[in-house]
């Protein structure tokens, strides 16, 4: 496995390495568990100041560089099940409805989704305009898996670069465009059940941003390799919940630096982690599973306009706008269902979030990684 630096963020124990290599034996799709919002003894040992504190902290007046003015962009779907559109209401937010057994805790809702195009450029950014990072032969590439597609932005560009590959996204919602190239088509799937493509069939897998989505990585990766023809890639990108600063910047207990705290809890509650990178959960699972030639790339992403380099200065600006498009669209579940806070008290942690991004004297950054590998 190759290497670039080493993300400095908290250690947690490491999990057990299980079988890899062959398809597991199917088996009952277990439901969803019953959801208990934490208790404030447990919020309080997790390090999780209460939503009360949110609204008895005083705010400020504080500058928005535009984020609002983002415009949008429509999205529809066609030749889909109805049942299918049948979302669920939390909050006023609307999420999927039930596929498998998924526990999405993002929403599907039009916000969201120009949040996620937003976002898609700034992760493109992150990769010097790429689309992935795994050393493809163009004339080798002609079936194409895109896991957790989300809007559908990454395949819909791989399809237009790839135009000779079958692109296919998968997601537990239909939120992806209707108009898209001929060698690109969406389903709807958790890509947490068995996966249904042939052995040996598929020559780039690819899956991004599917922290706390996925509930066991294990299984997702050796759902990947048995489908991977031999030769083909896997890659996975994930960003870390874990706001950090070099020069204390982000101070403890400030809405930042409890970020990685409700983001960790609520991925515990929820039985999908967000520690992904901290954990090293991609790399484990992909070696425990057969992929070779793992190798590692750790970007360190700025966040907002603090860095005096222009380039620096530009993607964290990206980064500030995806994320502001729909703040309370990252944080409604989290914090509602799994941590038990009022609207009003998410609506007040949202604001001193936004208050400490605006502020260019808080030098807040963040790991992410690519990881791929290729099967034997």
């Amino acid at each position: 496995m190759s290497s670039s630096q080493d993300p400095k963020s908290p250690k947690s124990p490491k999990s057990p390495k299980s079988p890899g290599g062959k398809a597991a034996s199917p088996e009952p799709t277990p439901a969803p568990p019953t959801i208990v919002a934490l208790s404030v003894e447990e919020s309080r040992e997790a390090g999780i100041l209460p939503g009360a504190h949110w609204t008895e902290q005083p705010l400020n007046e504080v500058d928005d560089d535009g984020a609002s003015t983002i415009g949008s962009v429509a999205s529809t779907t066609a030749s889909l099940s109805s049942s299918i559109f049948e979302y669920r209401t939390i909050h006023g937010r609307t999420y999927h409805g039930d596929v498998g057994n998924a526990e999405s805790w993002q929403p599907n809702d039009q916000r969201h989704v120009d949040s996620m195009e937003i976002l898609h450029h700034a992760l493109m950014l992150c990769l010097d305009g790429k689309l992935f990072l795994s050393p493809l032969d163009k004339k080798k590439i002609h079936k194409v898996i895109d896991i957790g597609t989300g809007a559908g932005w990454w395949a819909v560009d791989f399809a237009d670069e790839y135009p000779n590959a079958e692109v296919i996204g998968t997601d537990v919602t239909p939120i992806q465009p209707a108009w898209v190239p001929a060698n690109v088509k969406f389903e709807i799937d958790d890509c947490n059940l068995e996966w249904s493509w042939a052995e040996n069939s598929v020559d780039f897998i690819h899956l991004r941003i599917m922290m706390g989505v996925v509930t066991d990585w294990h299984s997702l990766f050796r759902n990947a390799f048995r489908c991977a023809r031999p030769g083909g890639y896997v890659e996975s990108m994930v960003s870390s919940a874990y706001f950090q600063s070099d020069d204390g910047s982000v101070k403890k207990g400030s809405a930042l630096e409890q970020w990685h705290h409700i983001f960790w809890e609520a991925g515990k509650k929820l039985g999908r982690s967000f520690k992904v990178i901290e954990d090293d959960l991609q790399i484990k699972a992909m070696e425990a599973v057969g992929f070779v030639d793992v190798t590692v790339k750790n970007i360190k992403v700025p966040f907002g306009i603090w860095p005096e380099d222009k380039r620096l200065s530009e993607l964290g600006l990206w980064w500030k706008l995806a994320l502001e498009e729909d703040l309370e669209g990252y944080l409604n579940y989290l914090c509602n269902v799994m941590l038990g806070w009022t609207t009003e008290q998410t609506a007040a942690y949202c604001a001193h979030v936004r208050k400490e991004w605006a502020d260019t004297n808080i030098h807040s950054w963040f790991w992410l990684r690519v990881v791929y590998g290729r099967k034997p």
